[in-house]
């Protein structure tokens, strides 16, 4: 019998990302081969989303795109939507295994043995309604698949947003246990990777044994090996001075920060229950701008939350008009089940939420293009990523501005000097500028 193939498709957020890597691990120390998503495959581990409908309706349709070419493959489900929509996966023809968050980094040793992996009538269900509290270890170490290596460091969320279903997805806040973290991250460098992301669901939550995220984040920058650490989405509200002094005096860490301020309105931001008014928003970017000059910042927005009025969305455009975004994330608001904001009333109607969706992503196209079109004529550090599409080849910077450069050579995993030329609302275009060298011309667009 030949090998068994395996293959892994994340919907969602960069810490299921990261979760999905340590799933692959595991299957390859159980023998599995891993074979690229949408391949024919023996089994499929679908680790999915909850924090939309739209997500939910896409893990349904991928399972059943699978069996399609796959007719036989074991699919097991685990993520947000298996620990919140367990019901309603069980009832879906072709699931043969559920496995919930308490259980998720486990799901390798719940596969059947090779010789027994078939469909079965009813899934096999792994699954707790609450998750343990106590802060965590990870298995096993992973090898990510791609130039940026994601690096957990916590799970959770106690912030219980009214819109948001994480809290009860993921569960409370807990930490990765603090060696553990560094154990991984001297691991990353020697398998050559140039810069980690830390994620998690509210990282700047982290603390472990006395240590808190900026120690966490100190310690990091004593890891030799590295050159760059980025810091995935965080709360404003636990942003602190220390941790904006960190980012400005440190040569690794990343000039980046994104920052979700969901609405422009106090009164929305009230009834979402957010913990910051825009005035101290706009004061917290303030101070991050003065310390960090060439900061790249994002957000999310979400149109559409009940009770959004004409006028609190034209507040939400006002303010992310003014702010200076290098690009902004736009959810239209989805009702959960189970969260405070279900039970609202003064639902938008849904012409209303995509008619004020395009207004806010046609700002950030222009909040791209502005951001990009301040980095002609700089020189910046680029760290190159795999392959090549369109002839381009594409790396990003520090504060996160995606460069595309015609250069022939492999540049992979690493990091070398461009200039750049010309920009797009999507990209920075340039040429790589080694010490004297002189740049060629180039095509650009």
């Amino acid at each position: 019998m030949g090998t068994t193939r395996a293959s892994l498709h994340t919907l969602g957020c960069r810490l299921n990302q990261a979760e999905t890597s340590i799933l692959g691990e595991g299957l390859r120390r159980k023998g599995f081969e891993l074979v690229e998503f949408g391949q024919p495959t023996d089994v499929l581990i679908l680790n999915t989303c909850s924090v939309t409908e739209d997500a939910e309706r896409t893990s349904r349709y991928l399972i059943r795109k699978t069996l399609k070419h796959s007719p036989h493959a074991f699919v097991a489900v685990t993520g947000c939507y298996a620990q919140t929509g367990m019901e309603q996966l069980k009832r879906q023809a072709g699931i043969d295994l559920i496995v919930g968050h308490q259980f998720k980094l486990d799901l390798p040793a719940y596969l059947p043995a090779v010789h027994e992996l078939r469909k079965r009538s009813t899934p096999d269900i792994h699954h707790t309604k609450t998750m343990a509290r106590g802060d965590f270890d990870l298995p096993y170490f992973a090898e990510p698949d791609s130039t940026r290596a994601l690096l957990k460091i916590q799970d959770g969320c106690s912030a219980m947003c009214s819109f948001c279903i994480i809290p009860f997805a993921r569960g409370h806040e807990r930490s990765r246990a603090f060696d553990d973290i560094l154990r991984e991250a001297e691991s990353l460098v020697a398998g050559g990777y140039r810069e980690i992301v830390l994620t998690g669901v509210n990282i700047g939550q982290y603390v472990h044994g006395g240590n808190d995220f900026c120690a966490l984040l100190r310690r990091l920058d004593q890891v030799e090996g590295f050159d760059r650490i980025r810091i995935s989405s965080i709360e404003p509200t636990t942003i602190s001075e220390e941790l904006l002094d960190l980012i400005a005096s440190s040569k690794k860490f990343c000039p980046y920060l994104h920052i979700p301020l969901q609405s422009g309105d106090d009164e929305i931001l009230q009834a979402m229950n957010r913990r910051h008014t825009i005035k101290e928003y706009r004061a917290l970017i303030d101070r991050a701008f003065a310390k960090i000059p060439d900061l790249g910042l994002g957000t999310d927005l979400m149109v559409g939350f009940p009770g959004e009025t004409d006028e609190a969305f034209q507040n939400t455009l006002a303010v992310a008009t003014d702010l200076p975004f290098s690009y902004i994330h736009v959810f239209p608001y989805s009702t959960r089940p189970g969260t405070a904001a279900a039970r609202l009333k003064q639902r938008i109607p849904s012409p209303s939420v995509k008619k004020r969706a395009d207004q806010l992503l046609e700002l950030d196209r222009a909040k791209r293009l502005a951001f990009h079109n301040k980095q002609i004529g700089k020189t910046v550090s680029v760290l190159f990523e795999a392959g090549t599409h369109s002839a381009y080849r594409f790396g990003t910077t520090p504060n996160f501005t995606r460069v595309a450069v015609t250069d022939a050579a492999e540049l992979q995993n690493q990091i070398m000097p461009v200039t750049i030329t010309a920009a797009t609302d999507r990209y920075g275009f340039g040429h790589i500028t080694l010490p004297q060298a002189i740049p060629s011309t180039m095509a650009l667009l």
